[in-house]
């Protein structure tokens, strides 16, 4: 697929209408079907565009996936809707009005933007992402707030804006995903001079960061989803605490938010407890855990493991707590015999520190069902001893 025009004619709408709920198994039937009475091309882009909606649902919905336009690298590299609402709502109870938006791909930001009422410059240079982008912004009915420019971002001029959001790109077609910030199209040290450059400046970022490459000036927030890490933002402005982190946690938690002056040191390590507490991902990424650690009066239970431990149960959004029953030394016959003496018939495998694959305990472990008893089971580091913790969330 390189143009979406034809699916954009009354032809395509309707042919994409007819092909929305096309089970991947029934295709080729379909298309034979199809092409009896439109044009092959036409009836191959409409049932890819169909395999593209169906995948996007889970970022978008289905209200608007089904009316949006996707390219494979828009479905996979666009902003979660959940994450670019609350981004959006946040700019514009600082009183943004207008944002440009670069490196905008199909426009899942600008959508999230305008929707609160932000007026926006989208920008790519990829001309059929550019052509998504405003087939979406008219689908969407939001035309009149986005204005989408095929452009190099590097030669945009984003004055009269009262925010700069750029969306680097961290993929390439010939080396998959990009772990250098320099190696960013354009580069982080690029797009941090365009943010310094605005009133407000927002840059997108990869989740897996390394903290020294943050940029001083900056205040650092993670973003998870249902428990799930999404992506991290850097945040400039006048109203920003250089050198500060937050982690969010949607769909309902503010999250942690501390500066450097409210910074904890590293939690101590202690022995394994009656409960067993996991962060969550923003918050291990942010390196928030000892805020985690305090607010249980907990410990670690080996310096280079993120798991929380402690004697008494606490509740904390921040966390997903688990009471421990046992205790093992890494060894698969045991827990096997273990699991058909409590006839488990659910395995939870979790693993921090451990190497071996929990797809692969399981199997070992648990080759069938014992039972209708469940239990998670942690491979992990104790005090730098391969060790298996056995328990059951806390409800």
């Amino acid at each position: 697929m390189n143009d979406l025009a034809p699916l954009l004619t009354p032809e395509g709408r309707a042919l994409l209408d007819e092909v929305r709920d096309t089970d991947p198994a029934h295709e080729l039937a379909v298309a034979t079907r199809l092409r009896r009475e439109h044009p092959a091309g036409l009836v191959s882009a409409a049932l890819g565009q169909a395999r593209l909606r169906q995948r996007a649902v889970a970022k978008f919905g289905a209200e608007d996936a089904r009316r949006m336009f996707f390219t494979p690298d828009g479905v996979e590299q666009s902003t979660r809707a959940s994450v670019a609402t609350y981004r959006a709502e946040r700019l514009r109870a600082l009183g943004v009005r207008s944002v440009a938006d670069l490196c905008c791909g199909i426009g899942g930001d600008a959508i999230a933007f305008a929707r609160a009422g932000i007026r926006v410059l989208a920008v790519d240079r990829d001309p059929l992402t550019c052509e998504a982008a405003r087939a979406n912004a008219d689908a969407l009915g939001l035309a009149g707030l986005i204005e989408v420019r095929e452009a190099d971002v590097t030669e945009v001029d984003t004055a009269g804006y009262d925010a700069v959001f750029a969306d680097p790109a961290r993929r390439s077609s010939k080396r998959g995903r990009i772990f250098d910030p320099e190696a960013y199209s354009p580069p982080l040290s690029w797009a941090v001079s365009a943010a310094l450059g605005a009133p407000r400046g927002l840059l997108k970022i990869a989740p897996g960061i390394p903290h020294e490459a943050i940029p001083a000036e900056a205040t650092a927030e993670w973003i998870s989803d249902g428990g799930d890490v999404k992506e991290a933002v850097l945040w400039f402005g006048p109203d920003v605490t250089p050198g500060a982190r937050r982690a969010t946690l949607l769909p309902a938690v503010d999250g942690i938010y501390v500066t450097p002056r409210t910074m904890l040191p590293d939690p101590g390590v202690r022995p394994v407890g009656r409960y067993l507490y996991e962060p969550d991902g923003a918050v291990i990424r942010a390196h928030l855990v000892a805020e985690v650690a305090e607010e249980v009066n907990g410990g670690l239970i080996d310096p280079t493991i993120a798991y929380v431990t402690a004697d008494e149960a606490h509740d904390t959004p921040y966390a997903t707590a688990y009471e421990i029953t046992d205790r093992l030394p890494f060894n698969v016959k045991k827990l096997k015999a273990l699991l058909r003496e409590r006839e488990v018939g659910v395995l939870t495998v979790k693993k921090r520190g451990s190497a071996v694959e929990p797809e692969e305990l399981r199997r070992k472990a648990l080759p069938k069902p014992h039972g209708p008893a469940s239990v998670t089971v942690f491979l992990t580091r104790v005090a730098g001893a391969p060790t298996m913790l056995l328990g059951h969330p806390v409800r």
